[in-house]
């Protein structure tokens, strides 16, 4: 179809008109548009208007120093001979198009605030993907000191396409910012270690820092429909340059967990469904521990003597199913081995990208208050831009801004985690109860359940064939009643509690197998007599919501070594220490913090055969046995969970 030149008021008067006769004759969906996504929604249609109307677009095969050449896209102000703009770069393996000439993207540059203050918005597709030459490598391992024009990396690539865009592109100002979400942010990362004396900002948003805790794995376990459903299209080889991506997989039910349940034994996946097609599966099925294979694709030991000229922002979302990690995991190894490097954190409410898309008001069935995206884009996002590439000075930004869940309000600090925040501990105790004394004798030493790998505790109600962004903030009532999960909770709050930075669990524990699984969950338990939230659907009752508020999985095999497995002793207790991710977090005075303990998750996480098998994913059907399962909280085995309290 051809463009529209309809003045953007009119379009969105005609959106509108025609959003209200759809409605009338469809089923409302939920959650209700507030006035700030009908404000956002006639911005995106101003904002397609706009690029076309201010903008040129050119198309460049950008040459790197062993010749292979990367397909890069430039939006430059019309205005740009005239006025000297900065450039933003983003580096992605998704696809910059469209690629057709005289068709241009919807929207541009990190938000459309900082599209209509004016930049030169480059996108290069990377080494291997779509429209760009070379071979493509999964998070391509990194090289401290490349040598000769053959020695490439993603950093090496990065400094070339700068050099390119700052003394062959559209006319400049010679200062460079780079962003980029998820895979993209992994490009972010890496594309610091250019040292290209023109980048001056960088913005790493939920990046991608260690493949053994992001997306795929979390501790070693492994996130089953996430990975599966992900290489089924994005893992399929790419031997020529191409404008077109992969179709998604075709399950041929809605039903996940019956696909995965039905599918067995995760060496069946290749066999059943890639057929040979998928390298990075057959790769990850070959490497279950954190051995060389992971480590190289370990970002962060990298991420040391860096250009200390380049300001960093690195933004992350509390309810990010995939990149939780790598945002707040970056952000502390830049901190740590780069002293006195501009170096600041942004964690908010969001989703996977949340911030760049939609208002964030709403999660699943929590509510987050007014606008906190667009908050984010106009005054943290835009102005750090802004300040080093076109005022080249320094804003008066501080260290970590972080949403507050429960409260619903943004807090500042000077450090993250909090240097103010206090080191207490959560004891599990006797009776269902948990709380900040330890536990006295006298009463019993452990509760117990059977764990069965063929009736696996379901991750969520949804029916859903992979990971729903809104797990994290999920209702876990059905999962508490559940005779295979341990539920703990306070007793109703007197006061608010908030909980800061990471938590550390230590469960104290015994299995009649030689292996099993642990999760943890971090649940906030709202008074029988809370309202219901009028934009979401009138089902959803919220006295007595059990909101998951973090919550984490530990593969027992690693508790001591995430490269050497060890099988458990049967019946014998057992430690096993490991990190639930940070959350900024008020449970508020008539609540009760909840924490549940569980053995499966599925089908997010695969089943755990709860029979040590030197490699998990080549566990056949016999290995996948019925175990009992004990936590122990008694005065010398005492599971906790250590965390900090504001």
């Amino acid at each position: 179809m051809p463009h529209s030149y309809l003045r953007p008021t009119l379009l969105a008067a005609l959106l509108a008109a025609g959003s209200f006769a759809a409605q009338a004759q469809q089923p409302v969906s939920y959650p209700l548009p507030s006035e700030a996504d009908r404000q956002q929604l006639a911005q995106v249609l101003a904002d397609t208007l706009y690029i076309q109307q201010h903008y040129t677009k050119t198309e460049h095969r950008i040459a790197m120093r062993d010749g292979i050449k990367l397909y890069t896209v430039v939006y430059a102000p019309k205005d740009a001979d005239k006025v000297r703009y900065p450039i933003m770069l983003s580096r992605t393996p998704y696809a910059v198009g469209p690629y057709e000439a005289g068709k241009y993207k919807k929207s541009l540059g990190p938000s459309s605030t900082m599209m209509r203050e004016g930049y030169i918005f480059a996108y290069q597709d990377v080494r291997g993907r779509y429209m760009s030459e070379g071979e493509f490598v999964n998070m391509r391992p990194a090289k401290d000191a490349p040598k000769g024009k053959n020695d490439i990396d993603e950093g090496t690539d990065t400094f070339d396409t700068i050099e390119w865009l700052v003394k062959k592109g559209p006319k400049n100002n010679g200062r460079v910012g780079q962003w980029g979400i998820s895979y993209p942010g992994f490009y972010t990362s890496v594309g610091l270690l250019s040292r290209h004396p023109a980048l001056k900002a960088s913005s790493p948003q939920a990046p991608i820092a260690d493949w053994f805790w992001d997306d795929f794995h979390h501790n070693g376990a492994f996130f089953l429909p996430h990975a599966f459903n992900f290489l089924a299209s994005f893992g399929l080889p790419r031997p020529v340059p191409t404008p077109t991506g992969n179709p998604g997989f075709k399950h041929g039910t809605p039903d996940g967990y019956d696909f995965f349940m039905k599918m067995g034994p995760l060496k069946n996946a290749d066999a059943r469904y890639y057929k040979g097609q998928v390298a990075f599966w057959n790769e990850m099925m070959q490497h279950p521990n954190y051995d060389e294979f992971w480590q190289a694709r370990n970002l962060r030991p990298h991420l040391k003597n860096l250009n200390k000229q380049t300001a960093v922002l690195t933004v992350g979302g509390f309810n990010d199913a995939e990149d939780l990690f790598g945002a707040l995991k970056t952000y502390e190894s830049i901190e740590q081995q780069n002293p006195g490097m501009q170096n600041g954190l942004v964690m908010g409410p969001w989703v996977h990208g949340g911030w760049a898309r939609g208002t964030g008001e709403v999660v699943g069935n929590v509510a987050y208050g007014e606008s906190p995206s667009l908050y984010y884009q106009k005054e943290i996002e835009a102005p750090f831009f802004k300040s080093y590439l076109k005022d080249n000075k320094r804003p008066n930004v501080p260290e970590a801004t972080v949403f507050e869940g429960g409260t619903n309000r943004w807090r500042t600090f000077d450090a993250w985690p909090p240097k103010q925040a206090q080191e207490r501990t959560l004891y599990f105790q006797a009776d269902g109860k948990i709380g900040f004394e330890p536990p006295t004798g006298g009463q019993a030493e452990f509760d117990q359940y059977i764990s069965d790998p063929a009736k696996p505790v379901p991750s969520n109600e949804n029916m859903a064939t992979g990971m729903t962004r809104e797990y994290m903030t999920d209702d876990q009532r059905f999962a508490s009643r559940r005779p295979d999960v341990l539920t703990y909770q306070t007793d109703v709050l007197t006061e608010d509690l908030t909980l800061a930075g990471p938590i550390e669990a230590l469960l104290q524990v015994a299995t009649t197998g030689t292996d099993a699984d642990w999760v943890v969950k971090i649940i906030d338990v709202y008074p029988n007599d809370t309202p219901n939230n009028p934009r979401l659907n009138p089902s959803v009752k919220l006295g007595g919501y059990q909101q998951m508020v973090r919550s984490e999985v530990m593969r027992g095999r690693f508790r001591n070594s995430f490269s050497q497995p060890e099988a458990f002793v049967p019946n014998q207790v057992t430690a096993v220490p490991f990190v639930v991710q940070d959350l900024c977090h008020t449970f508020r005075k008539g609540h009760r913090l909840m924490v549940q303990v569980q053995s499966s998750w599925f089908p997010m996480v695969d089943r755990n055969p709860q029979t040590f098998v030197p490699n998990i994913f080549e566990a056949d059907e016999k290995d996948f046995q019925t175990a009992n399962h004990r936590l122990y909280h008694s005065p010398a085995k005492a599971s906790q969970l250590k965390v900090r309290v504001l």
